[in-house]
């Protein structure tokens, strides 16, 4: 059999394993779950009515849900630089590199555990938006639509942060460089209008990557025609991806050894 031919088992073997670690420790789904929904507590429940001011739509939380759903993306992510330090650091990777296992199947065990638990998260998060008023206009294909692009977001990111990961020498050097991805969403349109902020500030915002995926899933569930920034964010979904993907396996490749 070739190389290839054992990815798949393996990365089914590898899936497993790492959903039995997350059941093991319910405690760390439930902060992650949280940590959202504190956000969406917080700014539409604390400051909606001053936000909601400057921001267009019935109601706040319309424009605020989708900076939500991709806030619980990132923090899905970043979660997973701490799985990947600690298998890193903790000698089993070296113990599975002894083993006819596929190496690409370890990383990609990580980031199909990661999708999995970061979907979830969002359909909660969704559930909650709901129950404090949220109505989408798009219908099913909306929903559809932004959930995918919710999915090709968290698979592309997680895959850079993987590298990231691989890249730190420490756990507390792979979190780190992982803050980046928390704190983007903050200086994008996800709470207010770019026209709304500092000069400064709203030229980062617009030109960020997030700011194109966020207006893009606020039209998906809106109903309405997502224009050029529908391109815009596939793009970079696909780019993070990419550079993610191919920058893990040089990395992890670094001191490989000979394996079928």
């Amino acid at each position: 059999m070739s190389s290839l031919t054992y990815v798949v088992p393996d990365a089914w073997t590898m899936l497993r394993r790492n959903l039995k670690h997350l059941l093991r420790y319910p405690i760390m789904m439930i902060v992650y779950i949280g940590q959202p929904i504190f956000v969406l507590l917080m700014f539409v429940g604390v400051y909606g009515n001053a936000l909601g001011a400057s921001a267009p739509g019935a109601s706040y939380i319309e424009f605020a849900a989708p900076g939500v759903i991709l806030i619980t993306v990132n923090f899905g992510c970043t979660t997973t630089a701490f799985n990947v330090s600690t298998d890193m650091t903790s000698g089993i990777v070296s113990r599975f590199r002894t083993m006819s296992i596929s190496r690409a199947a370890i990383l990609g065990g990580h980031v199909l555990e990661s999708l999995i638990r970061t979907m979830v998260s969002v359909l909660v998060v969704v559930v909650v938006c709901l129950l404090l008023g949220y109505r989408s206009d798009g219908g099913i294909l909306g929903w559809v639509g932004a959930l995918a692009l919710a999915a090709l977001l968290s698979f592309a990111v997680t895959w850079l942060v993987v590298a990231l990961t691989l890249s730190a020498r420490t756990l507390q050097q792979a979190t780190s460089n992982t803050l980046i991805f928390q704190f983007l969403p903050f200086f994008s349109s996800a709470f207010v209008p770019t026209d709304t902020m500092p000069a400064v500030v709203s030229w980062i915002a617009r030109y960020q990557p997030l700011t194109p995926i966020i207006s893009t899933m606020r039209d998906l569930l809106a109903g309405t025609s997502v224009g050029s920034n529908g391109l815009a964010a596939l793009a970079w979904c696909v780019g993070i991806g990419v550079v993610g993907f191919f920058w893990s396996i040089r990395l992890f490749g670094r001191d490989a050894v000979p394996a079928h």
